[in-house]
């Protein structure tokens, strides 16, 4: 068999949730070692912040994102989808932008700027290609959102990296992200609440579609006036904790699976709420907590449970959490409070809380590694090819 037909190589989701759970587990480590002092970062043209705003947004954020929407664009428009050497380009792209990532005070200019978009430039065309060429046979009307974000990617990571814009940056991506995460719970919850619970959420159309525009107004929010930020801000997270009320949460919340991802949505909510709070109330006084609220919140309880769904369900199991997927979501539950909540409570254990909470990371991505890639790595079970 060529290397290009192993099974890793069928779908996209397998060689980037192999990715993710690699990254997922090395990369908040490796930022704690920095932050306590205990190895010293390498040189760079930006700071080890940016390097660590970068690397979890567009290095483990986007193994993620780019596993999942390769593999769900293909079914939205109901396509074969990218696979064999066009994967293999793909990983091998992603993995020269850790090399650039990490060697770029030693690289030309030119040389880092050419390896740090490689990839996201590629896949973006990619995934653009897809949605518009099959735009007839999309399952979904409101992929436009995504036909938007996905070229504001490369502004935001550049700006992310960029001298004196990295606010604006980390602003960029999360709202990004923000879109894309709200756009996915509203298929996932609406599915999953049916097929699990026999229960029906609510839809609005132009409830739901107001939601997205106002997030994606967000995306700019380092360009609008500061108030009118802070207000849309406000305004969309009053309307998602409106709709929650609605998709009854009294039921997904007896479920770990599906109420984790409500526990995602919910901090997204919390992330604006203290938005709010930071531009309007009291600036400057809860500092880069908004973003650790949605990175860990969001990021970090709603990405577990979607790769052990994807991986079981797109390899021909059964979509089932046993006592070992479990406890990867409850420790990183656990992973958010000690980030999120503990400090505040404790503030001088500050560099201690924060070695921990990368730990649960740690712990979390390697039982999912050690579980999951070698599903990755093998044929379905179920004797499909894809």
């Amino acid at each position: 068999m060529q290397f290009s037909t192993q099974p890793l190589w069928l779908v996209g989701f397998r060689p980037f949730f192999a990715l993710a759970c690699l990254s997922g587990l090395a990369l908040p480590v490796l930022w704690a070692l920095f932050f306590s002092g205990t190895l010293t970062p390498p040189p760079a043209p930006f700071s080890p912040t940016q390097w660590h705003a970068h690397e979890m947004f567009f290095g483990f954020g986007w193994a993620v994102m780019g596993g999942f929407l390769l593999t769900s664009t293909k079914n939205w428009v109901k396509i074969r989808g990218y696979h064999g050497v066009a994967l293999i380009l793909l990983v091998g792209a992603w993995l020269l932008e850790r090399a650039g990532m990490w060697f770029a005070g030693a690289l030309p200019p030119l040389v880092f700027r050419l390896s740090s978009n490689l990839f996201l430039a590629s896949i973006v065309a990619m995934l653009l290609w897809s949605l518009i060429r099959h735009r007839q046979s999309d399952s979904f009307r409101d992929n436009y959102f995504f036909l938007i974000i996905l070229p504001l990617f490369l502004v935001a990571k550049n700006l992310l990296l960029s001298d004196g814009h990295f606010q604006a940056g980390a602003s960029m991506t999360m709202g990004l992200f923000r879109v894309a995460f709200l756009v996915m719970l509203e298929r996932t919850l609406t599915q999953f609440m049916k097929n699990a619970l026999q229960a029906t959420i609510l839809r609005n159309a132009l409830l739901d579609t107001g939601i997205k525009l106002l997030a994606l107004l967000l995306v700019v929010a380092s360009l609008l006036p500061v108030a009118v930020a802070a207000w849309i801000g406000l305004l969309l997270g009053l309307l998602l904790l409106g709709r929650f009320v609605y998709w009854k949460p009294q039921l997904a919340l007896r479920r770990l699976d599906i109420g984790i991802m409500y526990l995602g949505y919910l901090a997204i909510v919390a992330q604006l709420l203290l938005q709010f709070i930071d531009y309007l109330v009291q600036p400057g006084w809860i500092g880069s907590v908004p973003l650790h609220v949605f990175t860990f919140g969001a990021m970090g309880l709603i990405i577990p449970a979607m790769l052990i769904r994807i991986v079981n369900g797109h390899t021909g199991r059964k979509v089932v959490f046993d006592r070992l997927d479990k406890t990867v979501l409850w420790i990183m539950i656990a992973g958010f409070v000690i980030r999120i909540v503990v400090p505040q409570i404790d503030p001088a254990g500050y560099l201690h809380w924060i070695s921990l909470a990368a730990a649960s990371w740690f712990v979390s991505f390697s039982i999912l590694a050690w579980r999951y890639i070698p599903y990755l790595l093998q044929a379905r079970v179920d004797g499909r090819e894809h």
